[in-house]
């Protein structure tokens, strides 16, 4: 059995002192594959450093909402460069964050949309951050026109009806150890609906941990979990869903024939 976490944060301070043990843990649960997302400069540097390192670490960069405020033609500039990395596989974590709220709408509006441009001129799929944003995340997307490119809900914590919305404009739906939780039910709903083709998992680690690890520092390998959850609300194998997830990541990431 093969799992793919499509979005975890290795490059974490969480982590500096562990990454060797924390890679060999992934793999007794099975999680083979990871993307590491960057999303500024010194995130960013740690994620490219890891996907020189070691062979299993796909890279995710891109500029968060929470920093649009800093995002310039150096940052853009930066970004390009390092987009066309053979290990490079999507441009993220990029959206809206209006919990934070670190700038204005208007600017964290304007940097998704310019990134969501660059994305198409790389053809690169794009991993998006939605928080407290999600209706004007939807409407960004649909008139941006995603489906060429396409890309990723990350951390997926929103409604079926949405998810459904989001599949339409040509998404993924990524699930992280949020659908483990009790009073998830929407998220667990969504994982019921969700086209088993359409559908990744995640750990969001050092965040996120699934039960039974909730409150603890979250780590790849226990992207196992979510797929066990998924599989128990499905109805289905572990190994069937962590099969599809798998090579769902792999198409969308255009890494068939290289991992």
């Amino acid at each position: 059995m093969k799992i793919f976490d499509s979005h975890t944060h290795l490059n974490a301070e969480q982590f500096n002192d562990d990454i060797p043990e924390t890679l060999a843990r992934a793999a007794e649960l099975d999680v083979r594959e990871m993307a590491v997302v960057g999303f500024d400069y010194p995130t960013i540097e740690k994620t490219l450093a890891l996907s020189q390192e070691y062979p299993n670490i796909w890279s995710i960069i891109g500029w968060h909402p929470t920093e649009a405020g800093s995002y310039n033609a150096d940052v853009e500039k930066y970004l390009q460069t390092h987009l066309q990395d053979p290990f490079v596989v999507a441009l993220g974590e990029i959206g809206l964050d209006y919990h934070w709220m670190e700038d204005p709408k208007e600017v964290q509006d304007k940097v998704f949309r310019r990134q969501i441009a660059i994305a198409k001129e790389f053809n690169l799929p794009i991993s998006v951050h939605t928080r407290d944003a999600i209706e004007d995340t939807y409407q960004i997307l649909k008139e941006e026109d995603v489906r060429d490119i396409g890309g990723i809900m990350h951390s997926y914590s929103g409604s079926a009806e949405f998810a459904k919305k989001f599949l339409d404009l040509g998404m993924h739906i990524s699930f992280s150890g949020v659908v483990t939780f009790k009073k998830a039910l929407d998220v667990q709903e969504s994982t019921q609906m969700v086209p088993l083709d359409k559908m990744l998992v995640e750990t969001d680690a050092p965040y996120l941990a699934p039960m039974p690890y909730r409150g603890k520092r979250n780590e790849p390998g226990y992207t196992r979990y979510v797929v066990e959850k998924i599989a128990e609300l499905r109805n289905m194998s572990t190994e069937d869903v962590a099969t599809q997830t798998f090579h769902n990541a792999e198409k969308l990431f255009k890494l068939e024939g290289k991992i």
